[in-house]
């Protein structure tokens, strides 16, 4: 058999891809490389931080971790500038942050700070900025107060859509339209758009009264009552603003004006009203009588 093992004196040839890891073998095993001092240790830190890293990842508590480590590096969050907020208050606005003076700015959440800064009730919408390396900027976008909705002895603040902003606390909205009863706030937008057409009235109403969900009733400053009928509105306030401009109707003593048939109006007097009314037609008769006596 042919000895196949080369001869003495001859090289052997190593494949290529080999070549490179043996020089450095041979450089390594003669001295030739510098090995750097604590490379061994530097080795081991970094072993321990990606076997450390991965467990921690497989337990979920990346964030908290991610957290400390970023504030000590000094990353905690220590401002937070906030714009655009009339009625709501900076304290309701950290508590939704829920700052604890060593919250990281890299581990916080956008997204969620924003859907957490949208639960407030004058909240309609919110901007997070970032500003690194330890600010929060917050810009907000409120819900705007188009009127009081009375729902039994609750008194709320609405939308012009009629959405519930929040209770009324104060007399700050006092000036704003009141509207009354059920459904009294889905109906609001309507109502004082088609009061537009009768400016004169409209800066005497107290109050829109909502009745069984289907018509208004008003409630002037001076107390009067104005029943309107649940069609033609239009007509009824002609009808009001003839005889008011003819009798001063809205100017008497009376407790309330009933407009909802075309064919009438319905004059309810005050007591006192009533009482004089009364008097003065026993003492009309009496004089008739009298008169009649007397011929």
């Amino acid at each position: 058999m042919q000895d196949l093992a080369p001869a003495s004196g001859d090289k052997v040839i190593l494949p290529r891809h080999l070549r490179r890891a043996v020089r450095f073998l041979g450089s390594l095993a003669t001295g030739r490389i510098d090995i750097p001092r604590h490379l061994g240790t530097a080795s081991l830190v970094a072993f321990y931080a990606v076997a450390g890293g991965y467990s921690i990842s497989l337990s979920g508590e990346t964030r908290d971790v991610t957290q400390a480590l970023t504030s000590a590096v000094g990353f905690a969050i220590n401002n937070v500038k906030v714009s655009g907020n009339a009625e709501t208050s900076e304290i309701d606005i950290l508590e939704r942050l829920g700052l604890d003076g060593t919250t990281s700015l890299m581990a916080l959440n956008v997204v969620d700070t924003r859907t957490a800064l949208k639960t407030l009730p004058w909240v309609q919408d919110a901007e997070v900025r970032k500003i690194y390396p330890d600010t929060i900027e917050i810009k907000l976008t409120e819900r705007k107060a188009f009127g009081i909705w009375q729902h039994g002895a609750e008194l709320s603040l609405i939308e012009k859509s009629g959405s519930v902003i929040a209770p009324l606390r104060d007399n700050k909205f006092a000036y704003l339209p009141l509207f009354v009863g059920r459904d009294a706030e889905s109906g609001a937008e309507e109502i004082m758009a088609d009061f537009d057409q009768w400016p004169d009235v409209k800066k005497q109403v107290k109050a829109f009264m909502r009745v069984a969900g289907r018509r208004w009733d008003l409630q002037l400053a001076n107390g009067v009552i104005v029943k309107l009928p649940e069609h033609n509105m239009a007509r009824a306030m002609a009808d009001l603003a003839k005889l008011n401009s003819e009798h001063q109707l809205v100017e008497r003593d009376i407790v309330a004006v009933d407009l909802r048939l075309e064919d009438r109006v319905t004059v309810q007097l005050t007591a006192d009203a009533t009482k004089r009314r009364t008097d003065a037609v026993v003492a009309r008769a009496k004089a008739l009588k009298k008169a009649g006596e007397a011929i």
